[in-house]
C-alpha cells in the first residue's frame, strides 16, 4: 500500500514538530506501507523569504523569486530526512529537479504538467520513506518554478495520483474541515465527508484548508482525499466523489479577505468588449472571480470584477497599458473588500436558499455590494470590517453549528 502524505508549514515549524511529524510518518513506514511525504517550508520561512526579497528589491524578477522561495522546501526534506535517520529509519530527501516534476514556465503561478516517479519507486523498492520537496517543479528552461500559495497540496495530490496511491493524507493546524473557518465561527462543526465539487468551491473561495487545484486535480484523477491534524490523532474529513449521508443544505461557509475589486469605468458598450478585457487578463495569468457588468447608459458600460490582493497591482499595469486598445475612461480599486459565501450541493434541489443568506445579512445590518451564484455557491462582496460577523451570522442561519 502507497500512502502520500502532506505536512503544512506549520506542521514541520519546529525541531521538535519536525521529529513529531517523522514519528508519525514512521508509524505507517513500520505497518508495511511504503510511504512518501510532501513537506512544505519551515514555518514562516517563505514570508520571510519574500520579505527579504522585497528589501534587495521591491518587484523582484518572478524568476529569480523561484529560485529564493524553492529553498524554503529543501531546507525542510533534508531536515527530516536527518531526523528519521536519527530514528534509525532510512529516508531520502528529494527536491523537483531530482523526481523531474514537470511544469509550465509561469513563474509563482506554473501547473503541473507530469511527473517521473521512477526514482521514487526505485527509492521505495529500498524501503526508503522518501520526502518530496512540494510547492515546486522544473520548466522546459530547466528552471525551478512554484506552484502558487498552497501548492504543496497540489503536489501530494500530483504524487498520489501518478503513483496510484491507495490515499492522500493532507496535514494541517485543524483536524479536518469544518462548516466554517473555527477560528472565526466558535462553534464550526467538523464535516466527516465531503464532495470534491463541494470541497473544490470552498477551496477557491477562501476556505483555506486545501489548495483549489489540489481538489481539482484528486477528482479528476480519483484520488481519496483525507484532512488531518498534524498535532494529534483524532479522525479527518474525507473528500471523495459521493457522500453517504443525505446532503445538507449548505455544507460551508467561506470568508475570503483577500480579494480586491477593480472597477473598469466607461467602457464602450459594444460587442467584443468583454472579450479584449479577460482575454487580456488571462495572457497576464490573472485569476478573476465575480464579475458584474453595469446595464449600458449613454453608449458606455461598466465592469466590475475580482482577483486575489497578489494579483491586483499586475492586473492594472496590464489594464492601463492597455487603455487605449479597451477605450475605457478610469479604474477604480476598492481594498477594504470581504468575499463571503455559502456552498452545498443541497442547494441545486431547494429554491430559497439565497434569500436565506440575504435575509440573514439584512437582520445583521450588513450590506451587499455584489453577487454572484452557480449551481452549488452563492457568493457576495460585502464591506471587509462586517466579514467575521457576516460569517457567523450566516453560519447560524443555516443550523451550521456544532451540536
Amino acid at each position: 500500500m502507497i500512502v502520500v502524505k502532506k505536512f503544512g508549514g506549520t506542521s514541520v515549524g519546529t525541531p521538535e514538530r519536525i521529529m513529531n511529524v517523522a514519528k508519525r510518518c514512521i508509524e505507517d513506514y513500520q505497518k508495511g506501507n511504503d510511504v512518501v511525504v510532501v513537506l512544505s517550508a519551515m514555518g514562516k520561512s517563505t514570508d520571510d523569504l519574500i520579505s527579504l526579497a522585497k528589501q534587495i528589491n521591491p518587484r523582484p524578477p518572478k524568476r529569480e523569486l523561484d529560485m529564493l522561495m524553492t529553498t524554503g522546501e529543501q531546507t525542510s526534506v533534508a531536515l527530516m530526512a536527518m531526523a528519521m535517520d536519527a530514528l534509525g529509519v532510512r529516508a531520502v530527501s528529494l527536491n523537483a529537479f531530482q523526481i523531474a516534476m514537470h511544469t509550465t514556465s509561469a513563474y509563482g503561478n506554473a501547473r503541473l504538467k507530469r511527473i517521473d516517479s521512477e526514482r521514487i519507486l526505485h527509492e521505495l523498492e529500498d524501503r526508503k520513506i522518501v520526502l518530496v520537496t512540494g510547492f515546486q517543479g522544473v520548466n522546459k528552461y530547466d528552471d525551478y518554478t512554484t506552484l502558487g500559495r498552497g501548492g504543496s497540496d497540489t503536489t501530494a495530490v500530483a504524487l498520489a495520483a501518478a503513483l496510484h496511491a491507495d490515499t492522500c493524507e493532507i496535514y494541517t493546524d485543524v483536524d479536518g474541515v469544518y462548516t466554517a473557518d473555527p477560528r472565526i465561527v466558535k462553534n464550526a462543526r467538523k464535516l466527516k465527508e465531503i464532495t470534491y465539487d463541494e470541497m473544490l468551491d470552498l477551496a477557491t473561495l477562501g476556505a483555506g484548508v486545501l489548495h483549489n487545484r489540489s481538489v481539482e486535480m484528486a477528482k479528476k484523477y480519483g484520488v481519496r482525499l483525507v484532512v488531518r491534524s498534524s498535532l494529534n490523532n483524532s479522525e479527518g474529513t474525507v473528500v471523495k466523489e459521493d457522500v453517504k449521508v443525505e446532503r445538507m443544505l449548505v455544507s460551508g461557509v467561506a470568508l475570503d479577505k483577500s480579494a480586491d475589486r477593480i472597477s473598469v469605468i466607461g467602457l464602450r458598450n459594444q460587442p467584443g468588449v468583454a472579450f479584449k478585457l479577460f482575454d487580456l487578463l488571462a495572457k497576464g495569468n490573472i485569476n478573476v472571480d465575480v464579475i458584474i457588468q453595469s446595464i449600458g447608459r449613454e453608449d458606455t458600460k461598466d465592469i466590475s470584477f475580482t482577483c486575489t490582493e497578489d494579483d491586483v497591482d499586475e492586473a492594472l499595469k496590464i489594464l492601463n497599458e492597455n487603455q487605449e486598445r479597451l477605450q475605457f475612461k478610469k479604474l477604480d480599486v476598492e481594498k477594504s473588500i470581504a468575499k463571503l459565501s455559502i456552498v452545498g450541493a443541497g442547494m441545486m434541489s431547494n429554491p430559497g436558499v439565497a434569500a436565506k443568506m440575504f435575509e440573514a445579512l439584512y437582520n445583521s445590518d450588513i450590506n451587499i455590494n455584489m453577487i454572484s451564484t452557480s449551481e452549488i455557491r452563492v457568493t457576495v462582496l460585502i464591506d471587509e470590517k462586517d466579514a467575521e460577523r457576516a460569517v457567523n451570522a450566516v453560519h447560524e442561519a443555516f443550523g451550521l453549528a456544532d451540536e
